[in-house]
This record gives structure tokens, sequence and C-alpha cells, in this order.
């Protein structure tokens, strides 16, 4: 199997949830990044967490904290190129994984299904999908495609995920969503009472 570099997306703003940082809130005690570390990280073969937050605040785990590239709160893109391009600097190997960081119930088999997948299609990308619905900062995507990233984003200001996969030999992974949905996100505080429940699927 291909070495993958994990890459947590936690650049954004969050400005539905409030003020500070999302991925720091607690479920059930532990912070939203504790859940998706602890769940990705036998996944890869390293793990870098990409925010804008003060870097201090992640000095417990133990990650490279790496800021966008691009500059303005991107979105999700300018946390993949970031990615991408601090592999090519420094490290090695064809591939990135990304996992947003509030998403913290992601499967614990969600890279061998898209690696599978990717070897088998041939494919540059690969996306996890639940209920009818893509999840593009759920995917697997080769290295090679930094430099045609960094141009759109540049030179065409894209912004949005689905538009630039399409370009691509892009393959769909679908997941169960029986008895949760896996790529559950918390995007307000109320979605934190959601999560509780399916937390507590998750310990049984």
């Amino acid at each position: 199997m291909s070495k993958v570099t994990g890459v947590i997306l936690a650049g954004g703003l969050s400005r539905r949830f409030g003020e500070g940082d999302k991925f720091l809130n607690k479920l059930t005690g532990r912070p939203l990044l504790n859940w998706v570390v602890e769940r990705v990280s036998p996944q890869v073969d390293e793990l870098i967490l990409n925010t804008n937050a003060a870097s201090g605040q992640m000095d417990g785990y133990n990650l490279p904290v790496v800021a966008d590239v691009i500059t303005g709160y991107a979105g999700p893109l300018a946390g993949i190129l970031t990615g991408m391009e601090w592999v090519i600097a420094n490290g090695s190997g064809e591939w990135i994984a990304t996992f947003p960081a509030d998403a913290p119930f992601i499967p614990t088999d969600m890279i061998k299904k898209l690696m599978d997948r990717a070897t088998r299609d041939k494919a540059e990308i690969v996306c996890a999908a639940s209920d009818g619905r893509i999840h593009p900062v759920c995917g697997l995507w080769q290295i090679s495609l930094a430099g045609q990233l960094r141009q759109a984003m540049e030179q065409e200001k894209m912004r949005k995920a689905d538009l630039w996969t399409e370009r691509y030999n892009l393959s769909i992974v679908d997941f169960s969503t029986n008895p949760y949905d896996p790529f559950f996100n918390i995007n307000r505080p109320v979605d934190m009472a959601a999560a509780e429940k399916i937390a507590a699927l998750v310990g049984k």
C-alpha cells in the first residue's frame, strides 16, 4: 500500500459555530480534534494538522501544524493544497488523505477502502459518500495534482472542491449510514446534542 499522509482540515472560521476554535470544543469530555486524531492516525503513515489557529493551542498533539498556503480563508481546497505542498517539501509518497476536524466519527477503514478503489479504478482522486451525498473533504488525493490545484486557486479563483474534482479521474466510495452516518459533522452548537447520541453508539 502506498504511503499516505493524513491532513486534518481545521482551517475555517467556523462562523456558524460561534467564537473560538470549533475543533477544541468537547464531545463527551474530549475535544473534537482528539476524536479525529484517534480515528485517523492508525490509517495513515504520518499526520499533519492544517489550521490557521494559534499553534500554541496544538502543542499537546505532537503534530506538525501547517497554516493555509493560500491566504484569506479560501476553504477546503486551500487545506488540500497545503497538505500536498507540505509533503512535497517535507515528506515522500504519492497521496494525501483529508479529514475534516469537525467530523468525529470518521470510519476506521476509510483509507483502506479509498485506496482499494483508487487502485482498482486508477483514480487520481477518491472521495467518500454517504446517504446520497459526496463528501469531498473526506478524500484521497494524488500529490501530483498540486501544481494544477495551485494554478486553479490562484488564476481561476477556484474555491469549490466539487467543481475542481470533476476535472479528474474521480471515484466515489459509499459508506453505510447504519446505525449512524460516519461523516456526520458539527457545524452549529445544536449539532453537539446529535453528536452526543452518536457517540453513545460508537462507545457500544
